[in-house]
């Protein structure tokens, strides 16, 4: 019979990198039965990154996303499509670190709207998957205009 299910998280970081999470099912037997082995989910760092993205591109303020490598003092703006470059995803000791990329409106609180974004972005991404976010920076690369002022 079983009562409950439990999840426990393994972080594994190596080449593409990957977050794995392997499930077990407690059952109602008596403790020294081992638990049986459900399988492993796999979770790469690409899709934590289009989760964290398009987060981003909801939020309120927010233009757009700006390449992570950009060396130019104008940051460029990234169609749409491309909301991934603008996002960083690192796997540190079990933990997961996002590095986001932003191009702001201009006019709006820079503060107000980064707090806004790091905030949905950790809630999002935890809620979605289960894994701890240890942090969330937000690197504010230009100021844009809209098209509707």
């Amino acid at each position: 019979m079983l009562r409950d299910q439990q999840a426990t998280k393994k972080r594994q970081n190596f080449g593409g990198g990957y977050i794995s999470i392997n499930l077990r099912l407690m059952q109602i037997f008596p403790t020294h039965m081992t638990e049986p082995y459900l399988g492993r989910i796999e979770v790469k760092p690409h899709a934590l990154a289009s989760i964290a993205g398009l987060v981003v591109l909801e939020s309120y303020g927010v233009v757009g996303m700006a390449p992570k490598d950009s060396r130019e003092y104008v940051a460029a703006l990234l169609p749409r499509a491309k909301f991934r470059r603008g996002v960083d995803v690192k796997c540190i000791e079990g933990q997961v670190v996002i590095d986001l990329y932003v191009i702001i409106e201009y006019g709006t609180r820079i503060t107000q709207v980064a707090q806004g974004i790091k905030n949905r972005v950790k809630y999002v991404v935890e809620r979605d998957t289960g894994l701890t976010v240890a942090q969330v920076n937000v690197h504010v690369q230009g100021l844009r205009v809209s098209k509707d002022s």
